[in-house]
């Protein structure tokens, strides 16, 4: 009953604006690297100091982050660029089906993926929140160390075509996400006792760097030892219900609903967000997903699996943003921050005293997820044509907004000098081929794994063996040492039988 009043109050036709507005905004500003949804709902903040009612704002925020999110989508795909930390995944094996003519089938497989990852989470989100928002508090450090681990560890093993560069990748990415003041003692570590530095190298900056800089000049100079390297793609025609032909729709369907799977309880830990279950989404599907022969070049699972997980995470993070008053995520915290300004304080009570907020929250998700796929399926014919654009004239354009992205976030040309020293960086992981996966994770996770680390520690006396008294911990630690060694069990095993053979065939050689 509760979540027809929110129907109610959202299909009025001012709010109805406020949801086009805000996912129009959203789509349009998420096609520019550097600048997400918790920039753009931060830009927007000050609008709404004029609003007496506070549910319009929040409506045209949720617009604003799901359009954002397809928008990260759309330049992952096309160029290989991610705005943010949420859309690496699916540039991994967009981009190559971008490169092979088949942009729209993945720009489609986004679209939708969105809007089914995001139906189910929603539906979720008003019969679980509660719930879900009480079983995430009993989540312990050792059990956030273990599930950060193994996210790293199925990424590292599964990307790329070495261990040893995968591992080497995400210890970069370590080693940058740890400059700064630390977490616990607040002590410099890698800041060459700059001041600029104390803060860390923001994420945006990391991702801008690896993906946008990284690319242009990777393109770049192999466009100069192969001259056929600059000519525009030339994409094929989709065909199809909604650019995806039957056997697409087989493929995906499943990889939405596993995403959403994924998304959605991830959303919901303390310390959940997008990344982890984007990535794990794309290292399951390409380790059991039917697709799984196609990965390294352009599989459709690797993109509609990872951005159902990135839309379904959404309507997690909600959970104990709404239910404890705890932001996941950069957006969920600026979304904090404007209930704040309209004096509420979400918590356990939230959903009591503020009803008619919550559940037009929570009904604007189902609305703009329909305006977005409405707004953005006859727009992939558009989208498409950027890759016709010349080579060298689209690069540089590129480069121009993620130089605008980066400074339009701090204002700093510091930022600028960091972002295109980690793209030259990238560039020569790129030469020597190296996973630029893991680096980003890296830069995300590795703090954060060494903070839950530390806490476990601090809370066992320095006893390590904390990490194997809790079932949960234990269980999660085995599933990254699986994932560890899976992928290199059909291998030996295929080394052992060959050996007696060859042995064999030496004897026979030599009686002759």
């Amino acid at each position: 009953m509760e979540l027809a009043g929110g129907f109610a109050t959202v299909l009025s036709p001012a709010n109805l604006l406020f949801a086009l507005i805000g996912v129009t905004l959203g789509t349009l500003v998420g096609v520019l690297p550097g600048i997400g949804p918790a920039v753009t709902i931060a830009l927007l903040l000050p609008v709404t100091y004029n609003f007496d009612d506070p549910i319009p704002a929040f409506i045209m925020f949720a617009g604003i982050y799901y359009g954002a999110m397809y928008g990260g989508s759309t330049t992952s795909i096309l160029l290989n660029t991610p705005g943010e930390s949420a859309s690496v995944a699916t540039a991994i094996e967009g981009h190559k089906m971008a490169a092979s003519g088949r942009a729209r089938s993945a720009l489609a497989t986004a679209a939708i993926g969105s809007l089914f990852a995001g139906l189910i989470s929603t539906v979720l989100l008003a019969f679980v929140a509660e719930p879900m928002g009480r079983l995430a508090v009993t989540f312990q450090a050792t059990d956030y160390f273990a599930l950060m681990l193994l996210a790293l560890v199925s990424v590292t093993a599964l990307v790329g075509t070495s261990l040893v560069r995968g591992l080497a990748s995400l210890m970069l990415g370590a080693l940058i996400g740890f400059i700064g003041l630390d977490q616990l003692s607040g002590q410099a570590r890698f800041t060459f006792d700059s001041p600029l530095l104390f803060n860390g190298v923001d994420v945006v900056l990391v991702i801008i760097g690896m993906f946008a800089i990284g690319e242009t000049l990777f393109v770049l100079v192999r466009g100069r030892t192969q001259p056929g390297e600059l000519t525009p793609l030339e994409p094929k025609r989709g065909g199809g219900f909604l650019w995806l032909s039957r056997e697409e729709w087989r493929r995906s369907a499943p990889a939405w609903l596993r995403g959403a799977s994924l998304g959605f309880p991830f959303g919901v830990l303390p310390s959940g967000g997008a990344e982890l279950p984007t990535f794990m989404s794309y290292t399951y599907e390409k380790k059991q997903g039917k697709g799984k022969h196609e990965f390294g070049k352009g599989a459709i699972e690797g993109v509609a699996g990872p951005e159902a997980a990135n839309n379904a995470s959404f309507s997690g993070v909600l959970v104990p943003l709404l239910t404890l008053g705890l932001p996941t995520s950069a957006t969920a915290a600026v979304l904090l921050a404007a209930f704040k300004i309209f004096n509420l304080q979400p918590g356990p009570q939230f959903m009591s005293e503020s009803p008619d907020l919550v559940w037009a929250i929570i009904a604007s998700l189902f609305i703009g997820n329909v305006m977005l796929l409405a707004l953005n399926l006859p727009m992939i014919r558009v989208w498409v044509k950027v890759l016709e654009i010349p080579r060298p004239v689209l690069y540089a354009g590129i480069l121009l907004f993620a130089t605008l992205g980066i400074y339009s976030v701090s204002g700093q040309i510091i930022d600028v000098l960091i972002a295109y020293a980690i793209g030259v960086v990238a560039f020569v992981m790129r030469q020597f081929d190296f996973p630029i996966a893991p680096a980003v994770l890296g830069v995300i996770l590795g703090p954060e794994l060494e903070l839950q680390f530390r806490r476990a520690l601090e809370i066992s006396g320095g006893d390590l063996s904390v990490f194997v008294t809790r079932p949960l911990t234990v269980a999660i630690l085995l599933l990254a040492l699986l994932a560890l060694v899976l992928p290199y069990v059909p291998k030996i095993v295929a080394r052992l039988r060959h050996r007696p053979t060859a042995t064999a065939k030496i004897g026979f050689g030599d009686e002759d």
